[in-house]
């Protein structure tokens, strides 16, 4: 059997994967990427936050991603009835970005892989891994090509990047329950025939049909549409058993919101809908001896506040920044260094997703009239800055919007 050696190999092309490979490609670390699609490829996460941004520039790949014209993101919109509450990422606690993207993923996909592959970065694509033998001295990874060739990969270190995939959780039994309740969604893309000009046309918007169901509408800058509908399982089960189809059951959806019934009205789908049934997922422990879980390996939690992207770079970037280190000898506590931080962030999203299901985050977002400084603060967590302690929302989560719910319930 055929045998490579490199340093580091990379399970997955995507953001997690990308970023990780070009921080290590910029150390002059031997990387090796193997993908099991080929690019370009569907695949949501099509709103990006600006905490990404920094983790783009790191790695060298800002100016590539510029180039494409991607329809600019400078806050969000989130409507509930006649109710409609606006943030603005230049108006929010902290420094960082102020602006981040919208974007169709496949093409956003291919745009970094095919400057990785400029810049010398080895990547196999239609490259599946079945098989991994991790010991302390070093990795074998056994991967099977579109061909049905196999071979193996020896390397120093694994990151998996492999999203969805999930490979080394499932290879190496690190699958754990996720702390969200099961919910699911149906998306697809539309030519829009009907879009209005300016911000109101362009702006990503988060439409309340139910307190545990919303609508997404992200618009990109060649005309389509990214629309999908999330919801509770139970109420998607029933949503596409009385449609009668995945098609008839995302109109119906639009159908029911009151802002954007007439916008798409008789629209077409570009493909034909997708479902993601119990998107929610967590593992046992992100990384082990030689190897290390960065992105939707690790954990997916909710779309309604983009943050799986956000996620993605971050922890690409964290794992090939301290695979740097010890490469070079120096000792890493990966404990401390990369699971507690990464946790820490995913803790912080994970309450702003659960409150947004109880309603109790709905309650601050509309309460009138508004509190511009807890509205910045507030931003700062949508922006993807998870990680900034002086943020009170950040450093409290797990009570303060509880708490602020509780008293504006009282007190109407």
């Amino acid at each position: 059997m055929k045998h490579e050696e490199v340093d580091v190999l990379i399970i997955g092309a995507g953001p997690a994967g990308s970023i990780a490979a070009a921080y290590l490609h910029k150390q002059n670390i031997p990387v090796k990427i193997v993908e099991k699609m080929l690019f370009p490829r569907l695949v949501v996460g099509e709103s990006l936050l600006p905490r990404s941004m920094d983790r783009f520039d790191e790695a060298g790949l800002l100016e590539t991603l510029k180039s494409q014209n991607y329809q600019i993101k400078s806050g969000a919109r989130f409507i509930r009835n006649e109710q409609i509450c606006e943030f603005d990422f230049s108006k929010k606690f902290g420094n960082g970005w102020d602006w981040t993207w919208q974007i169709p993923r496949a093409d956003f996909d291919k745009a970094i892989t095919d400057e990785l592959e400029k810049k010398g970065i080895d990547i196999s694509f239609e490259t599946e891994v079945f098989s991994v033998n991790i010991s302390d001295e070093n990795c074998k990874t056994f991967i099977r090509r579109k061909n049905g060739e196999d071979s193996v990969i020896l390397s120093k270190k694994i990151i998996d990047a492999s999203g969805y995939g999930r490979v080394l959780p499932r290879l190496l039994e690190l699958e754990d329950d996720s702390k969200l309740s099961p919910h699911s969604a149906i998306f697809s893309h539309t030519k829009e025939k009907n879009r209005p000009i300016g911000k109101e046309g362009t702006q990503i918007t988060f439409d309340i049909i139910e307190t545990e169901v919303w609508l997404w509408v992200i618009p990109f800058s060649d005309g389509n549409t990214s629309i999908g509908i999330v919801g509770n399982t139970d109420y998607i089960n029933k949503l596409i058993d009385d449609s009668g189809s995945l098609d008839a059951a995302l109109k119906e959806a639009l159908n029911r919101s009151d802002f954007y019934r007439d916008r798409f009205v008789d629209t077409e789908f570009i493909f034909e809908p997708k479902l993601l049934k119990n998107y929610s997922t967590s593992v046992k422990k992100m990384y082990g001896k030689n190897y290390v879980l960065t992105g939707n390996s690790t954990e997916f939690l909710d779309p309604v506040f983009s943050s799986g992207v956000c996620f993605a770079t971050e922890s690409g970037a964290l794992a090939a920044e301290l695979i740097t280190k010890e490469l070079q000898g120096k000792k890493v506590d990966w404990q401390k260094d990369y699971e507690e931080y990464m946790k820490y962030g995913i803790d912080v999203f994970t309450t702003y997703v659960k409150e947004w299901y109880t309603g109790n985050l709905q309650e601050l977002f509309f309460f009138q009239p508004e509190n511009p400084d807890v509205k910045e603060k507030i931003c700062a967590v949508l922006a993807g800055y998870v990680w900034n302690k002086e943020n009170p929302f950040v450093r409290k989560h797990d009570s303060v919007i509880r708490n602020m719910a509780y008293l504006i319930k009282m007190n109407s």
